[in-house]
């Protein structure tokens, strides 16, 4: 069988129309180019499958990295029956079937069955169910392909009996040697003499971002287009063929890492990088007031009393956005953000909520002393409610020493002003009455 029908068997595709990402696939580790720290020789891994002792699973990287191709080595490499399955269109009723498939093998071929599914951070909790069993009893050798966080996408269960492995996306490098080749080996370019500037090389391999497959298909689809005699990819005709899409996925790890990336940039006082991580959520399709919400919170959480304007600043921001909406939003946005950044910076409000938080959690239920209490009726005075009480602006300062927490509860310092911005101005003050009171 040649290497087009393998191929096509196994990506279920017509071998005519097999795109240039899929025909240049490597068939061993040694045609493998990228992901030395999992399959690079002499890693765990690699040795393992060279000795066909294939365990169940995940391969977690972004688009392009080389999944589906370490896949179709693995499953060469075994000398496995092969079952492909996408999570975006199979169902519990796909994987039984498999399953049927893969026990009559095991049971009287003696022959074992890597399935294959991509994407199965789409597969639901209960599809997943259907998988424990027979991964767990060796019926299939499941290997599973993910763009997104195994943690958050996969069950427990599941992801306790399966190894994964973090593919990283391509360096340059990578990205270069697999185009180099593809024009080198393919047999449907090579006859060509197809050549590539190298502007255009160094303009594909940034604009690809780590993914191979983007590489590919574009240099492809240049090809086609090309018009002359001379066969030469020019720069320009791939940025006329090519818009490079934000990758920002709003419901998978992307989305956390871009939106912590934007709130730690703020923290750290770099409004260059804060707008530079904003607007890569904004271009992709984040919604804005998600953005604003989250400085709503970080005025308080990392800029407290530090700037006591900051909270106004993100809740005016956060109101502009829901006025104005898109694409004018992003000014209001980077007005706030930019600003935050820009602002003395304090947790000393967050930290006293969490000791707070604490103290309650350690003493729920003392009650209210008498002399806190408000006494609206006189049945309640003649208890004793508000009795004692000493009202603050009776006295010099408008402050009297007293004690307001709860009997059988010392007086805690949950909140410790730092030596930052107007906080600095509250703990002389707070310091100043206390000492003397």
């Amino acid at each position: 069988m040649d290497r087009s029908k393998i191929l096509a068997d196994l990506f279920s595709v017509s071998n005519t129309n097999l795109p240039l990402s899929v025909r240049v696939r490597p068939t061993s580790f040694d045609g493998f180019i990228g992901q030395e720290e999992i399959i690079g020789e002499g890693k765990p891994l690699r040795r393992m499958m060279e000795k066909g002792k294939v365990p169940s699973l995940v391969l977690w990287g972004p688009p392009g990295s080389g999944k589906t191709t370490l896949t179709y080595i693995i499953a060469r490499q075994t000398n496995a029956n092969s079952e492909r399955l996408s999570a975006t269109g199979s169902g519990v009723r796909e994987v039984r079937e498999v399953i049927k498939k893969a026990r009559y093998l095991l049971e009287n071929k003696n022959k074992s069955t890597i399935l294959f599914i991509d994407e199965i951070h789409r597969f639901n909790k209960a599809q997943q169910d259907v998988l424990l069993p027979w991964v767990e009893r060796g019926t299939v050798i499941l290997i599973g392909a993910t763009t997104e966080n195994p943690s958050f996408e996969l069950i427990s269960p599941l992801l306790s009996r399966v190894k994964v492995y973090r593919l990283k996306p391509l360096k340059p490098t990578h990205i270069r040697k697999i185009i180099e080749r593809a024009l080198r080996e393919d047999e449907e370019i090579k006859e060509l003499n197809i050549k590539i500037e190298d502007d255009a090389m160094d303009y594909l391999i940034q604009i690809s971002g780590g993914d191979a497959r983007i590489a590919l298909d574009t240099l492809e689809f240049g090809i086609k287009i090309l018009e002359g005699k001379k066969r030469i990819i020019k720069k320009e005709l791939l940025s006329s063929i090519l818009q490079k899409q934000i990758i920002y996925d709003k419901s998978g790890e992307e989305h956390y890492n871009l939106i912590s990336a934007f709130i730690k940039s703020i923290r750290g006082s770099d409004p260059d990088a804060a707008l530079y991580w904003m607007t890569r959520m904004l271009e992709g399709g984040e919604d804005p007031l998600f953005v604003a919400r989250r400085m709503v919170i970080l005025a308080s959480e990392d800029i407290g009393n530090a700037d006591p304007e900051a909270l106004q600043v993100a809740v005016a921001a956060k109101e502009a956005v829901s006025f104005v909406g898109m694409p004018e939003a992003g000014i209001v946005l980077s007005q706030a953000a930019t600003y935050l950044a820009s602002a003395p910076k304090s947790n000393a409000s967050y930290i006293a909520y969490s000791r707070a938080r604490k103290a309650v959690k350690e003493n729920p239920d003392f009650p209210v002393p008498l002399h806190l209490r408000n006494a609206p009726t006189q049945l309640m005075k003649e208890a004793g409610y508000g009795r004692d009480y000493k009202y603050p602006h009776d006295f010099p300062d408008h402050f009297i020493k007293e004690d307001y927490f709860p009997k059988g509860i010392k007086k805690k310092n949950f909140y410790e002003p730092q030596n930052v911005g107007y906080e600095r101005k509250i703990k002389k003050m707070l310091k100043s009455l206390w000492k003397k009171g």
